[in-house]
């Protein structure tokens, strides 16, 4: 029987909507609350080197908690997963409202971000348990509405506090969520949702650790001024990503289901996709950045300006769920993405460019790198769960979130060592673009893994 987006709010259905776009709506509103106020707390504590690395070790963080999901859903039920998430998310907020320096923020960070990867992987969990295969598409679209709805709050969040030199309130702002969400768990999770069996195999900790170290190689290297210790940081991470899928193809213990690592898979295909459009759309994080030094703008009008690009996600994965239009999607999306990401090579270098054609323009491209995203996005994680094998549904699905967060991991350490070369503080027009034009090459590549998969 074919399922309408009214399904999805009908009954039980309605909470159990608002549960898995809780958990993406406040990692997301963090990470635009953090990217909106970093100029602030940048000015005020230090660390312009290690601005991506506030990115960073969040979404290292985040992969650690999502991988261990699964795990964490078998030995302490779904409900006490939950509690147990946003106990620690609150923790990594008290932690980054009191830091002292950079050093106490990107701590804080890190406990925030376990928290939250195991929050983000829940979501895409319980799209699995919650609901048929039939609406798993427009299921994960609501996951994309939640984080587009987050592109409200978090700029304006952040924006406000930065605007008055208050960025520490902004934390405490993400505790006060905290509640609201777990209210919802209580109140929306049924009473009698079972706990999920053990994976067919346990998780590789040597595999996680690959892929930490991988993006920690990156951010480290990404910090020199020496052009050669920044190769030797891509060379590390290259290896690393190496032996991690040699460990995934022979290891009795794994981190992503049976042929998530070969591209000549359908698995594999799909995931190779997510990856490269991850690292497309992550370019967002220096985006705030350029605007207010480059263009003049306020942190609340650029951290808004900026969130175009989650909107446009938003918008076209609703647009795109329908199932009959999943072959247009995936071919036109990549596409569409690159344009974006052109777009902002040509404009946002204009130093002091400040003509509302210009802006607008910019605006519009960053909607088209979050739109070319979006129109791939439901189908992709449906052909997720699709194509994964039977016995490792539980793993796939949080494998969902370990790949979303090595593509941001990569994403914001390969931006921050483009940026860095090219030098962001003394040149930053050069930084961007340099970074918007190797960007696009991303998306591309993406349409080529999209059509293989085909």
């Amino acid at each position: 029987m074919a399922q309408r987006w009214s399904d999805l709010v009908r009954g039980d259905n309605a909470g159990r909507c608002a549960v898995i776009g809780g958990g993406i709506s406040l990692h997301a509103v963090c990470v635009f609350i953090v990217t909106t106020i970093l100029p602030s707390v940048v000015h005020e504590i230090g660390g312009l080197r290690y601005f991506a690395w506030s990115t960073t070790l969040y979404v290292v963080a985040s992969l650690m908690g999502g991988a261990n999901t699964a795990r964490l859903m078998r030995e302490l039920g779904i409900r006490q997963t939950y509690r147990t998430a946003l106990g620690c998310f609150a923790l990594g907020c008290v932690i980054c409202a009191m830091a002292p320096s950079m050093a106490g923020l990107l701590l804080g960070r890190l406990v925030q971000g376990l928290g939250a990867g195991v929050l983000s992987a829940l979501s895409f969990s319980m799209v699995r348990v919650l609901f048929p295969p039939a609406l798993w598409a427009r299921a994960f679209s609501v996951v994309s509405v939640a984080w587009g709805i987050a592109t409200l709050g978090g700029p304006a969040i952040g924006g406000i506090f930065a605007q008055y030199d208050a960025w520490r309130a902004a934390f405490w702002s993400l505790l006060g969520l905290v509640p609201v969400l777990l209210v919802l768990v209580e109140a929306s999770l049924p009473r009698d949702l079972a706990r999920p069996a053990g994976p067919a195999m346990p998780i590789s900790r040597i595999g996680l650790a690959l892929l930490a170290a991988s993006a920690l190689a990156v951010s480290t290297g990404s910090m020199a001024r020496d052009g050669w210790l920044n190769a030797l940081g891509l060379v590390v991470a290259a290896t690393g990503l190496l032996v991690f899928r040699r460990l995934e193809a022979r290891g009795p213990a794994r981190v992503l289901p049976r042929g998530a690592c070969d591209p000549s898979t359908k698995l594999g295909g799909v995931y190779l996709a997510m990856l490269l459009l991850l690292l497309g759309v992550n370019s967002e994080i220096f985006v705030p950045y350029f605007l207010q030094v480059l263009h003049g703008m306020s942190p609340l009008h650029a951290g808004y300006l900026s969130a175009m690009m989650s909107g446009g996600w938003s918008v076209a994965s609703i647009t795109s769920a329908a199932g009959d239009r999943r072959a247009l999607m995936l071919r036109i999306g990549p596409l569409v993405m690159a344009a974006g990401l052109l777009v902002l090579f040509v404009l946002m270098p204009m130093q002091g460019a400040s003509d509302l054609a210009v802006l607008s323009a910019m605006g519009a491209g960053l909607a088209a790198v979050g739109a070319g995203i979006g129109m791939c996005w439901p189908h992709l994680g449906a052909a997720v769960f699709a194509n994964a094998p039977e016995d490792e549904r539980d793993l796939a699905s949080a494998s969902i979130t370990t790949v979303i967060m090595v593509g941001n991991a990569f994403g914001s350490a390969l931006g921050g060592m483009v940026t860095n070369v090219a030098g962001v503080a003394q040149t930053p027009a050069l930084a961007a673009s340099w970074l918007f034009a190797l960007f696009t090459i991303a998306p591309l590549a993406a349409l080529f893994a999209i059509r293989r998969l085909r």
